[in-house]
């Protein structure tokens, strides 16, 4: 990508406008939702702004979850405590303007969102997110997402390994 980005939390300075991903929920949630989510402290957004022409060029949200042990395999289980939820962090949406789409951003935008998990003082054990189609859920689990036991489209990676699969990626595009 030749263009710079800058990741920030989304506020009234961005025109949300003409985003459009291809996807209308998507888009709507952008345009309609996202402020109210946030100034109600039910997720927050994040928005990658083009340097140059100061578009949204991508955005994702996050918001608090949990998961139940039960869901989890037998192998990460193991090394958790017997308790009957642990905690997570849901990246509810995620989003790339189409002119943008194929070019590395979707994968940027995650990794922002894993280190930006990372770095909370909370205790959060594994990101959570549910694609919405065949195309989503291949693109979480090329980046190390698994399906959750008993549930739709769900998937689920432990942070420690999410931290590992982004090390040395950098947070922001070129």
């Amino acid at each position: 990508m030749t263009e710079q980005f800058r990741i920030e939390p989304l506020s009234s300075e961005h025109d949300r406008s003409r985003f459009s991903s291809g996807s209308a929920p998507l888009d709507r949630y952008l345009r309609e939702q996202a402020s109210q989510d946030i100034k109600r402290r039910i997720a927050s957004c994040f928005v990658a702004v083009s340097v140059q022409t100061k578009e949204i060029a991508g955005f994702y949200t996050l918001t608090a979850a949990s998961i139940a042990l039960t869901a989890l395999s037998p192998e990460i289980v193991k090394k958790l405590p017997r308790y009957p939820v642990v905690p997570a962090a849901l990246l509810g949406r995620l989003a790339v303007a189409e002119h943008y789409q194929g070019k590395g951003l979707g994968g940027v935008l995650l990794g922002n969102a894993v280190l930006r998990i990372a770095r909370a003082e909370l205790g959060v054990f594994a990101m959570l997110v549910d694609a919405k189609d065949d195309a989503a859920q291949r693109f979480y689990e090329h980046y190390g997402f698994t399906v959750v036991s008993g549930a739709d489209r769900r998937l689920c990676l432990p942070i420690s390994l999410a931290l590992r699969h982004f090390e040395g990626r950098p947070e922001h595009p070129a």
